[in-house]
């Protein structure tokens, strides 16, 4: 009996496990279990694509495992995080509408979900992104309660604690999922220095970055992803045009 064409769908379940656990772990507000698991799920979705490719057997069932897997370990779990971060912060215990805040954490969710649709029936989003990745998105989103808890800085406490910030990262968070801008992938289909030097430098800055921050890093890491990529969309756009 062949397996192979079972490998790569069974990773993308073990993906969808991850999320789930790191759902229950989210609850209990185990922000570090969750974050490990959600980790762990972003690493299997990697390799679900990988040996797919490898032993060739890419098809439309695995296309639809993977988002809705996806949709679980990147979608849900940082909706829930946002949505619990909210309820504990400052004002957001009142009645009547204050009591409903919470809920616009999963903005997030919703956001997901609708990059996740919208990146199955994108053909130009082959060899690069148009728009943050989900899971991207999810460790942004997943860290920022461990920036809280290690963090013993006034300035960043009362921060994460407002509710009117956590909505503007919520906000901005929704719009960098589906933003029309592009990013570059980190895949890296030939050994070359040259042609993935853009790819080696920010694995470089981000294995300093954690390192040095730990946690703290994540977040910064992300915004980092985001902010070489337009700097290098204006430098390719500026020498097409020379």
């Amino acid at each position: 009996m062949n397996l192979r064409p079972y490998v790569p769908n069974t990773i993308t379940l073990l993906n969808l496990f991850s999320g789930c656990i790191a759902l229950h772990f989210a609850f209990q507000q185990n922000y570090l279990f969750a974050f490990y698991f959600v980790a762990l799920g972003i690493f299997l979705d990697f390799f679900d694509g990988f040996f797919a490719r490898m032993f060739q057997v890419s098809g439309p069932l695995g296309v639809q495992l993977d988002s809705l897997a996806d949709m679980v370990t990147s979608g849900t779990v940082p909706g829930v995080v946002m949505f619990l971060m909210m309820s504990n912060s400052s004002g957001s215990d009142g009645e009547g509408w204050v009591g409903l805040f919470p809920y616009l954490g999963f903005i997030i969710t919703l956001a997901s979900c609708y990059r996740l649709a919208k990146f199955n029936i994108d053909t130009r989003q082959t060899n690069s992104f148009i728009g943050l990745p989900t899971p991207a998105n999810a460790l942004f989103i997943i860290s920022l309660p461990l920036v809280l808890q290690q963090s013993d800085s006034l300035l960043v406490l009362g921060l994460l604690t407002d509710r009117w910030l956590l909505l503007g990262i919520t906000l901005l968070s929704a719009y960098l999922l589906n933003a029309e801008i592009p990013l570059f992938s980190l895949k890296i289909k030939k050994f070359s220095f040259r042609e993935n030097s853009l790819q080696i430098i920010f694995l470089l800055m981000s294995v300093v970055l954690l390192i040095a921050f730990r946690y703290s890093g994540v977040p910064i890491v992300i915004l980092l992803y985001v902010l070489l990529s337009v700097i290098t969309n204006k430098l390719r756009r500026a020498d097409a045009k020379a």
